[in-house]
């Protein structure tokens, strides 16, 4: 299986701008810039589409770990947070926060599905940057 999406850019760094079209059209020539990555400008950044891929993966892969161990979730709710340091231009953290409303949830299962979601989820897998999963049941 193969996902594409599609960026254009027009410019320099700080003066240009460009746009990212996805396969599926859920991204349709979004804009983005120096302004949108750097500043506060409204607008998409590489780092947020990270955050949403690594949030939106992490949330599939839980789901599917917390089924092998007997769980269905009410609500599965994470939030990722990446960090780029503006010196060296580097991802350096994944933060998720992950509240789960799991009904007869057991601790020590989600606890354990959790891990196996963080070291499974394909996002996951493919950061080099330290990733740190901090999470919350409701039973």
């Amino acid at each position: 299986m193969k996902r594409s999406a599609e960026a254009i850019w027009q410019g320099d760094l700080k003066a240009g701008a460009g746009s990212l079209t996805s396969e599926s059209g859920v991204l349709a020539t979004t804009p983005y810039s120096f302004k949108t990555r750097f500043e506060s400008e409204i607008g998409t950044n590489p780092e947020e589409l990270l955050a949403a891929a690594h949030a939106g993966c992490f949330t599939m892969a839980l789901s599917a770990q917390l089924e092998e161990r007997g769980m269905t979730a009410k609500e599965l709710r994470t939030k990722c947070v990446i960090t780029l340091d503006p010196g060296t231009l580097t991802i350096t953290r994944s933060d998720l926060t992950l509240a789960a409303n799991i009904p007869g949830g057991d601790e020590a299962k989600f606890v354990d599905a959790v891990k196996a979601a963080e070291l499974g989820c394909p996002v996951s897998k493919l950061f080099k940057a330290e990733i740190h999963v901090e999470s919350s049941l409701v039973v």
